[in-house]
């Protein structure tokens, strides 16, 4: 704020009297009089309108009656009145800006245009004059000044307020957009996505009952797919409810995140999971990471999971995934490669997904970088996730990875 907005700022009586004081102390002292220097009464009339100002800057009312009373003596008893003239149209504005109701103000004018009358009733001939004069001076000015920065200040309070209803008005118009868009979603999912799902974990079982006399090993196949799938169903449900109320399930920690004693465990069927569909898994886990905190173990499980998808997918499954998770210094160091030698396994469709994509996302979430690309044998994918204090900073972000490059002759891969 301005110095003249603090100047008539509610909250700086004490000062504007403060300097209101001094203005006149300097009149006193320095501004040419009629007689040689002030009189003693002046002087003392000054000083009572003086402290009367300081002791009751927060009470308007008792200042104007006082510095009324002190003026209306003044006219009387010395030739020059300036002092407690202006204390006098001081107080009315102070009552003009900070009155609660208009009733004070104009009472508390009209007390002022009856004191400053009395100084014509002795000058019947000036009085016409001096009344006009005097009333526009001391009465009109502060009235009209007062009313100005009373009217600025409400003009002002109802600016903010506007701008904070159409602050709330946009931010629910923002949330009732989402809500529509999370249960088109919903919607999809569970009409399409998880009918589809269910569909194929349905079959699989009946066909896991229905032919008895498999391989063990297609059997084992079989088994395993009908778990994904269980375990897939489970969460589109579980996603769907978040999407459509995400305030009912904020509290299951399970949506978002994992128990740190459990990612390990969680991590070790990732790698099963990718072994029995054919990949060949080195794995170098740090034990430390069983104490992670619970939102960069999901991320570290999710990140596993994607890339051990994406190296079946695009490496084949014979190919070699290496597979390295440590904690330093509190940070996460995560990495996968690959040796790129095996084929594209049948049956896997090409085009462009959104596996690196929603890997960058949910790294750059956490405060880290992803980096994805070729090797000179195969692919690798790589992050740090940093410390809990350091991830809440705004971390830079860097240059975008680019998408998994195929070998040459060998179908365009596609992220999951």
């Amino acid at each position: 704020m301005s110095w003249p907005g603090r100047l008539f700022d509610m909250r700086d009586t004490l000062v504007r009297m403060v300097l209101l004081d001094l203005s006149g102390l300097c009149y006193l002292l320095f501004v040419p009089h009629s007689t040689s220097t002030p009189t003693t009464t002046q002087w003392i009339l000054a000083v009572l309108a003086f402290t009367v100002a300081l002791a009751a800057h927060r009470r308007p009312v008792v200042n104007l009656v006082a510095q009324a009373a002190l003026l209306t003596v003044a006219i009387s008893l010395v030739d020059d009145f300036t002092i407690n003239q202006v204390g006098a149209s001081w107080a009315l504005l102070e009552i003009t800006m900070r009155a609660r109701r208009p009733r004070t103000i104009w009472l508390s004018t009209a007390l002022l245009v009856v004191v400053d009358l009395t100084d014509s009733v002795g000058d019947p001939a000036g009085r016409v004059v001096s009344g006009v004069v005097g009333l526009a001076l001391e009465v009109g000015v502060p009235v009209l000044l007062g009313l100005v920065i009373r009217t600025n200040r409400e003009l002002s309070r109802q600016a903010v307020e506007r701008a904070v209803a159409e602050q709330r008005q946009h931010a629910s118009e923002s949330r009732a957009a989402r809500a529509d868009e999370r249960s088109a979603i919903a919607r999809e999912l569970h009409d399409v996505v998880a009918h589809h799902v269910a569909s194929m974990v349905l079959r699989v079982g009946v066909a896991r009952h229905v032919l008895t006399d498999l391989d063990p090993r297609v059997g084992e196949v079989f088994d395993d797919v009908h778990g994904t799938g269980t375990a897939a169903l489970a969460e589109l449900r579980r996603l769907v409810a978040v999407l459509r109320d995400p305030d009912g399930v904020r509290g299951d920690a399970a949506l978002t995140a994992i128990e740190p004693s459990a990612l390990p465990a969680a991590i070790g069927a990732s790698i099963d999971r990718a072994r029995q569909a054919g990949v060949t898994v080195e794995a170098d886990l740090d034990p430390a990471i069983g104490s992670l905190d619970a939102v960069r173990g999901m991320a570290v499980l999710r990140l596993t999971q994607e890339a051990l998808i994406n190296v079946a997918k695009h490496a084949g499954t014979s190919a070699l995934a290496h597979l390295v998770v440590a904690v330093r210094d509190g940070a996460v160091h995560w990495e996968v490669t690959d040796n790129g030698r095996g084929g594209m396994p049948a049956g896997v469709p090409a085009g462009g997904g959104h596996g690196i994509t929603g890997m960058r996302e949910r790294v750059e979430v956490l405060g880290g970088r992803l980096e994805a690309g070729p090797t000179d044998t195969g692919w690798r994918v790589r992050t740090v996730l940093p410390a809990v204090a350091a991830a809440s900073a705004d971390a830079p972000v860097g240059s975008v990875p680019r998408e998994r490059e195929a070998p040459a002759g060998s179908p365009a891969p596609e992220p999951a």
